[in-house]
């Protein structure tokens, strides 16, 4: 008999609001930063100097924020969810602080790496640690609502580091950012369970780190490179530094990504891909802006939030998905999104035009609106099927936070890729518009393939749509 769907008044409801506010609270303010500055860097310019260290705000950051979700699992197994979590905001704090009282390019790089190691642990905790705060019907709700926080802060970063640069007052914005890091940890004591902890230091897996880390740099200065076959070479250099990574990681004792991951029949590494495929797609709204302003002769602010429709796609629909409960839709749910990205992407890449009429705009709205929720309706229900993958405790921990680390990383990548195909177009910005579309459609594709392969396993594994029965109870309650 299929269960009933947990409701969001439920998830909302006084029993977990306060951990679903700090948890999403985490991911937000993470997700937010990874575009905040970067609108208002020409402002932060202006004041402090630094032009030449302008592109290295976003490539700091992403790097510390991949670093940090990649120990998220350890710092929980020593610290517990209250500890860990604790100091996942006072870092971003110290870095938020750090940030607004820059006075010059290079302090302010120091203060973006700190906040970035902070938002990485705080992004990773959000999904590991629904397993301990929220009871097992409630997981994809909760990883609906994490999830839809890395939407809603690609839409609202930009935005409101516009409107702070618009006035002049960019430190105010880091300050903002302080201040809701201190809020939501002053709450952490009183509304999450406390977890085991453990006196003994789990190794660290110094290998994985340094390629997980070499590849994030690689791609990530790959993007601000100048030319496409710079960039193109400096992508490949990150790819071949991944596939190190996993040749690595599958004869270590020592992993990111638990054991699970590796093992011959077992579906987790497609559900990684398929994640990092969809979130590859989002990578699109970076350039999404220009087009709209070059071809359509948007005003920057209406071109700005056409950016973000993906992202708005990617959210909303997540609120339906999530209610998905039964075996064969939620399969169908997985199959179904990445297609209908590649189409987005597909569709936009045959509906652009020079001097863009407005009817034809109004039409561009819907079809990325279309390509984000196939990110929407698939997202929830994969990191679920990362969580319910193991019957371990620590393991499930594991591959809960390494789906932070997959989001972060296949942003990271998408952003360099679309650098190297919107150069690609030369000065015919049609044709560039074309490129990324198009191409972004071919490769997002590829999760068709890895999404099929998500949802059927060799042996017998656990339900996608609930985790496994047989794992060991977590408790849920607010436990002292």
């Amino acid at each position: 008999m299929t269960p009933a769907p947990a409701s969001w008044r439920e998830l909302l409801g006084p029993e977990h609001l306060g951990a679903v506010i700090v948890m999403a609270g985490g991911v937000l303010v993470g997700a937010v930063n990874i575009y905040l500055a970067s609108s208002m860097l020409p402002t932060v310019v202006a004041d402090i100097g630094g032009a030449s260290f302008y592109a290295w705000s976003m490539t700091i950051y992403l790097v510390a924020t991949v670093i940090a979700t990649m120990l998220v699992s350890r710092f929980l197994s020593r610290w517990g969810n209250v500890g860990a979590y604790l100091l996942g905001f006072a870092v971003f704090m110290v870095g938020s602080l750090a940030c607004a009282a820059s006075m010059t390019m290079p302090m302010l790089l120091v203060g973006r790496g700190v906040q970035g190691l902070g938002a990485g642990l705080l992004s990773g905790l959000g999904f590991a640690v629904i397993r301990s705060a929220l009871p097992r019907r409630l997981w994809t709700r909760g990883n609906a609502l994490m999830s839809a926080m890395y939407g809603i802060g690609n839409f609202v970063g930009p935005a409101l580091g516009g409107l702070f640069a618009q006035f002049g007052s960019w430190r105010l914005a880091f300050v903002l950012m302080a201040v809701i890091a201190v809020a939501c940890g002053a709450v952490v004591p009183r509304v999450l369970p406390r977890s085991e902890r453990s006196d003994a230091r789990a190794p660290i897996p110094i290998v994985s780190l340094m390629l997980v880390t070499a590849a994030t740099l690689a791609v990530s200065v790959a993007g601000v490179l100048p030319g496409a076959m710079t960039r193109a070479a400096g992508i490949v250099v990150a790819l071949l530094l991944v596939v190190g990574f996993v040749l690595h990681e599958r004869r270590s004792e020592l992993r990111v990504f638990p054991r699970t991951t590796y093992r011959a029949g077992s579906p987790l590494k497609w559900v990684y891909l398929t994640l990092g495929l969809l979130a590859f797609g989002v990578a699109a709204e970076s350039f999404l802006p220009l087009f709209g302003q070059r071809l359509a002769g948007l005003p920057p602010v209406a071109a700005g939030f056409f950016g973000a429709v993906i992202s708005l796609g990617w959210s909303v629909t997540q609120i339906g998905s999530s209610s998905a409960v039964r075996e064969r839709t939620v399969r169908r749910l997985i199959a179904i999104g990445p297609v209908l990205l590649a189409l987005g992407f597909l569709a936009q890449g045959l509906l652009q035009r020079e001097s863009v009429p407005i009817w034809l705009v109004a039409i561009w709205v819907p079809v990325l609106f279309v390509a984000g929720s196939g990110i929407g309706i698939a997202y929830p229900h994969l990191s679920v099927a990362a969580m319910a993958s193991t019957p371990d405790p620590e393991e499930g921990r594991q591959a809960a936070a390494a789906i932070a680390t997959v989001t972060t990383m296949s942003t990271a990548f998408g952003t360099a890729v679309a650098g190297v195909l919107v150069n690609l177009g030369g000065r015919s910005m049609l044709d560039s518009a074309r490129y990324l579309l198009f191409g972004f459609a071919i490769i997002c594709a590829i999760g068709i393939v890895t999404a099929r392969a998500a949802t059927r396993s060799s042996r017998p594994g656990p339900s996608l749509s609930e985790p496994s029965s047989s794992e060991p109870s977590e408790p849920s309650g607010r436990t002292r």
